[in-house]
This record gives structure tokens, sequence and C-alpha cells, in this order.
């Protein structure tokens, strides 16, 4: 018997492909009856690397194309990192789930003759922000491209180091890179951005049935309180914030009030709102 073809709307990048990998193994598990395969896109973001990230905003370029493919029928389902995913849903879509959260910390990437860089490429403020407090010398430039290209731009000098996502890496099987040192940077030193190393699954709303319970419950409940935290500040990914939560604690970092950490004990999506509701009142930053 023939399975059913659902497509599932990717982009290009070794990452993005190999996190899509990743969804669809879980898929062939959980819906044997079901087959699913890529449909692969360009985004603008991807196709304009003179492009900057933050001056163009940041949150919704890297998914604008492949909600775009949801919306039309085009694709079944749609795979994002969740942090670069909006506050909001698009009207008429759905977070269905997420895989297994994978390590959330940032590494910093610096030539092996550097130990102490001047330069750092990022266009992540909330990265600036955080890892300006250990290199407070230090001048910042960017980068774009994917995560080869930018170790090779590392290595060959473009600039002195750059920060990657530690999931990025263990996903792309990536641990070492020649004249490169990888350093591994705490959330205590820098906190990752809301829904870091988290792999989402869209769908459109009447679908959210048939998948939302495929998925990490724990992941879930962690990212949509992160999310939540983002939302409350009116603000994406171009403003230095971050937010983690795990296993009882709350870290969040914001220029106004620097690094603070919170013990919730979070259960359910319902104590998201007023568990909130006491932290923004804390914070004064609303």
């Amino acid at each position: 018997m023939r399975k059913n073809i659902n497509l599932i709307a990717t982009r290009k990048s070794p990452l993005a492909l190999k996190q899509t990998e990743m969804v669809r193994a879980c898929l062939a598990e959980m819906l044997p009856d079901e087959q699913f395969e890529n449909l692969e896109l360009s985004t603008k973001v991807d196709e304009r690397l003179n492009w900057s990230l933050e001056q163009r905003g940041g949150i919704g370029l890297f998914t604008k194309e492949l909600e775009d493919a949801l919306l039309s029928g085009r694709a079944e389902l749609a795979i994002h990192s969740a942090k670069d995913m909006p506050t909001v849903s698009a009207a008429g879509l759905a977070t269905a789930g997420f895989l297994p959260r994978a390590r959330v910390n940032d590494v910093l990437v610096h030539r092996s003759d550097c130990a102490s860089p001047q330069t750092i490429a990022s266009s992540s403020p909330r990265r600036r922000a955080q890892v300006g407090l250990l290199f407070p010398a230090a001048e910042w430039t960017t980068i774009r491209g994917n995560v080869g290209t930018r170790l090779r731009k590392i290595a060959k000098g473009e600039c002195d180091a750059s920060l990657l996502a530690a999931a990025g890496l263990d996903r792309l099987e990536i641990t070492a890179h020649a004249g490169l040192n990888f350093v591994e940077l705490s959330v205590a030193q820098v906190v990752p951005a809301p829904g870091q190393a988290a792999i989402a699954v869209q769908c459109r709303v009447e679908e959210l049935p048939k998948y939302q319970d495929l998925f990490c419950a724990h992941t879930k409940l962690a990212v949509s309180f992160e999310k939540a935290f983002l939302r409350r500040l009116g603000s994406g990914c171009q403003i230095p914030v971050g937010a983690y939560y795990s296993d009882g604690r709350f870290s969040i970092y914001h220029p106004e009030v620097g690094h603070k950490d919170f013990e919730i004990t979070l259960n359910s999506l319902d104590q998201i709102e007023p568990e909130l509701d006491i932290i923004m009142k804390e914070l004064a930053l609303q």
C-alpha cells in the first residue's frame, strides 16, 4: 500500500537539512503509515548575504518563505530553529511541537593564535552585549554564511573570533577546525536566546491535533515560557535579551537589569502567564 506523501518545508543550509532529517526520523517512528519528504526552499535572507540582519529586524527573516509554503498548501509541515520564530504565530499557523532540546550554550570560536580576540564577529545584539562584558576592549564586526563558511572566514583572518551555537556544531558533528579553538560559554556567562537549541515543527492550525502530541512536552514548556517572556517585552531577537528555563531555574539577561535567576517550578503551560506577572513586576521592565 502506497504511503501518503507529505512535504516538509526547510531551508537548504546543511544545518537546516540536518534538523529536518532529525524531525523526519521522529515522524517515521511516530507516524509509520505516513511518508515525509523535503521541500527545500531559499529565503531572501539566505540569498542576500550582504543584508544586515540587525538592521532588517532579525525575527521572521528565516521563516517567512517556509510559512508561506504552509499557508499555500505546498507543504504539510515546516521546520525552524525555534529561536528564529516570531513570538506570535502567523494567522492560520501553529507550532506543533519541538524535538528534545540540545546544548543551549554559545561557543566562542577564536583563532588559535589569538586567545584574546580584538575583533569579534556577530550580528546578534544579545551576544554582543553579554560577550562584550567578557571582552570589553574588543571591536565588533559581522560575517555571514552557514556554519562551515563562518569557520573558514575566522580561520582566514576576517575576524579574530565569532559566536556559534553549540547545538548547531553538535548536529553538524563539528568538534574542531584547523587553526581554531572552541570555547563553550556557560549560561551564567551568556544566557541563550529564547528557544535556542530547540527544533520547532510548524503546521496549519487545522492539522494541529494530528501532530501536537508527538513531540517533547518538556521542551515545549520551556520554550513557550522563554518566548512568552520575550513577547512581554515586545521584542524580537534584535534587542539584547536572553532567556532560558531548565530544571526549576529561569535565567535571563536584559541590559537594564543584567543577569538574573529565578527559582520557578513550571509544570504546565497555564502557569506561564501568572509566573511572568510576578517576574515582570520584580524586574520593573514594563
